[in-house]
């Protein structure tokens, strides 16, 4: 087994400084850095308290963060950013303050631009068959099925209809 060699308290606090300098990071990932790093526990600790102390970490700013990116870049679903979080372990209250941040026409809009897109790629068409991958693939996406069915019924999101 290989011996890995650890780093300093100080040098682990400056990398993190530069890390979390470049891009908004959890507490959860700053810890699983020290510990691959060999950080021990007790200073661990201390280190992500300074760099909260300092706001350069700051798990409810990460969250709000990245429920906008998934949103607008990942085109995720609420579903799938919720566990994405969860993943990251982001408090469950910190979550749902972002999730409430969501502007529901903005949500909506942006399934809807999904199914769009994923309707091209359906070879079925407007079938039973066709709607039901589509409606799996919004669920998949994490979406809401009350958000999902109503789009997927729409003929006008298919290509043939269009």
């Amino acid at each position: 087994m290989i011996q890995r060699k650890t780093i300093s308290k100080e040098n682990a606090l400056s990398r993190l400084e530069e890390l979390c300098a470049r891009g908004e990071r959890c507490t959860g990932e700053l810890a699983e850095k020290l510990r691959r790093w060999g950080v021990l526990s007790t200073d661990a600790q201390e280190i992500i308290a300074s760099l909260k102390e300092r706001r350069f970490v700051d798990d409810s700013r990460f969250a709000s963060a990245y429920v906008r990116d998934k949103l607008r870049y990942g085109r995720w679903g609420k579903r799938k950013i919720y566990l994405g979080l969860m993943a990251k372990r982001i408090d469950s209250a910190m979550i749902s303050a972002a999730l409430d941040e969501i502007d529901e026409e903005e949500y909506v809009k942006t399934a809807r631009e999904f199914l769009t897109a994923k309707a091209r790629s359906v070879k079925e068409g407007y079938t039973y068959e066709g709607r039901t991958r589509l409606y799996r693939a919004g669920l998949s996406r994490g979406f809401e099925s009350s958000v999902v069915a109503p789009i997927v019924k729409d003929p006008a999101i298919w290509p043939e209809h269009q």
